[in-house]
């Protein structure tokens, strides 16, 4: 399906996978898009997904400690963010991730069905999505 309007893509970025959500700009309502694995071909998929989905702009959630601090995790996904600039021409933010994960789980947990981690991993990039789209009003679909 060719997509006519731009969009923002968002990465919930883990040691075996990574979330990915997806917002068009004409309704920046962001949406679970599924999973990558986090291998070696992981930032040739992410360039793919990006010029299918006439991205502008990629988020990902920088993940810190219970009192901001940096942790191994916050480097580990620093020097992935950095592997990414090297091939994806568009701009790349960073968005703090604080407790997305969690909130994921007790929304599925709430809603009383089975579900598994890539379902947590893809509904928690939607999550950093939307604290993204509220704070960055400034990105409409004429940013092409």
């Amino acid at each position: 399906m060719t997509q006519t309007s731009s969009s923002v893509i968002a990465l919930d970025v883990g040691d075996r996978r990574i979330g990915v959500a997806i917002a068009r700009l004409t309704s920046r309502l962001p949406e679970p898009w599924g999973v990558i694995a986090r291998d070696d071909i992981s930032n040739e998929a992410i360039k793919a997904l990006a010029a299918e989905q006439l991205a502008v702009a990629l988020v990902v959630g920088l993940p810190r400690g219970m009192e901001g601090q940096e942790t191994a995790q916050t480097r580990q996904v620093r020097q992935f963010v950095n592997e990414l600039k090297k091939t994806l021409r568009l701009p790349i933010y960073m968005q703090d991730e604080a407790l997305t994960s969690i909130k994921a789980e007790e929304e599925l947990r709430n809603k009383g069905i089975r579900y598994t981690k890539e379902a947590v991993d893809e509904l928690a990039a939607t999550y950093i999505l939307t604290d993204f789209l509220g704070e960055h009003r400034e990105l409409s679909d004429g940013d092409k």
